[in-house]
């Protein structure tokens, strides 16, 4: 489970640090082509990514699969 979690938290940062390299790549505009969206696509995947995390998070802490740790009291 942390695995999975782990991987889809790297995912997010890769798409994260795509959207910028992006962002400072811009391709030369030309009239007769479409506008470049590929750092509109890399971030609309960020946030694919997080909200799916969540909603996993979320699932799993429902069925049981995740226990919240918390902070040990009492020191």
């Amino acid at each position: 489970m942390k695995t999975l979690i782990v991987i889809v938290l790297i995912a997010v940062l890769a798409a994260l640090a795509g959207a910028g390299l992006f962002m400072l790549r811009k391709r030369p505009a030309d009239d007769d082509q479409a506008p470049d969206t590929r750092m509109a696509r890399a971030l609309a995947l960020r946030i694919g990514l997080s909200i799916g995390l969540f909603l996993f998070i979320l699932l799993g802490w429902w069925l049981g699969w995740i226990q919240p740790g918390g902070l040990p009291t009492g020191r």
